[in-house]
């Protein structure tokens, strides 16, 4: 592979940026951690792969009912719209991915949604959803995004660099594809909308900016754990 570094791609969202660049060293361990970087030259067990995969698939599952949350804290059509697109994405597209890889190994839809849940799994779902219950359409949109962002830029970084026979190019070719980073940009704009709308031309400046700082960070802390429970898996085989 090249050793050019792969900038990161702009997905249209100063509020990402700046909440990204506040928890900068917990933000690497989430995009750098060993799960992706066996995921990047393909050494990642097939144990741990698979059994992430699970998980994800019901993470999913919280993760649409989350972003219909969205729909129903949306102040405008257009915040529903894309909400609602997010929606259909994650159930007919995202999930097609985990749905077809773990059928190849003898595991059907229906034994998916019957899978027992981890505790990173559920300590991550419920955190996002509570947020959401519990605050408005900024800390739902703070509590999500760390998740479709740090995909995207996986995705982007991966898929810049691919690794000849990597059994785990599929996946990477999910989130690195135009379809997902366009996905990216569009949840982009729906922040920068919703903050500006709620918080100001200067949202640093309110008192509540560093309340959704710190529910990203949280959320963006919970997905290193997601990354451990993958590779915990394996050790347990």
């Amino acid at each position: 592979m090249s050793d050019a570094v792969i900038e990161s791609p702009d997905y249209g969202s100063p509020s990402f940026a700046a909440w990204r660049a506040a928890c900068a060293p917990t933000w690497q361990q989430y995009t750098g951690h060993p799960f992706v970087q066996g995921l990047a030259n393909g050494a990642l067990p097939p144990a741990s792969f698979l059994h992430y995969l699970i998980q994800d698939y019901l993470f999913l599952m919280h993760f649409a009912r989350a972003w219909s949350l969205v729909v129903v804290k949306a102040g405008t059509i257009s915040e529903m719209r894309l909400a609602a697109a997010t929606v259909d994405a994650l159930v007919n597209q995202e999930m097609k991915l985990h749905v077809r890889t773990c059928a190849e190994h003898g595991i059907s839809e229906a034994m998916l949604e019957q899978a027992d849940e981890a505790s990173a799994n559920i300590a991550y779902t419920r955190y996002v959803l509570a947020t959401g219950h519990a605050g408005d359409l900024l800390d739902l949109l703070a509590a999500l995004t760390p998740c479709v962002f740090g995909y995207g830029e996986i995705g982007h970084r991966l898929g810049a660099k691919p690794v000849p026979g990597n059994r785990y190019q599929p996946w990477i070719d999910t989130y690195a594809d135009a379809e997902y980073q366009q996905v990216c940009r569009d949840v982009g704009t729906l922040l920068e909308a919703v903050v500006a709308r709620r918080l100001g031309s200067q949202p640093a400046t309110n008192p509540r900016w560093a309340e959704l700082s710190a529910i990203f960070a949280q959320a963006t802390a919970l997905e290193v754990n997601f990354w451990a429970m993958g590779l915990e898996a394996n050790h347990a085989q």
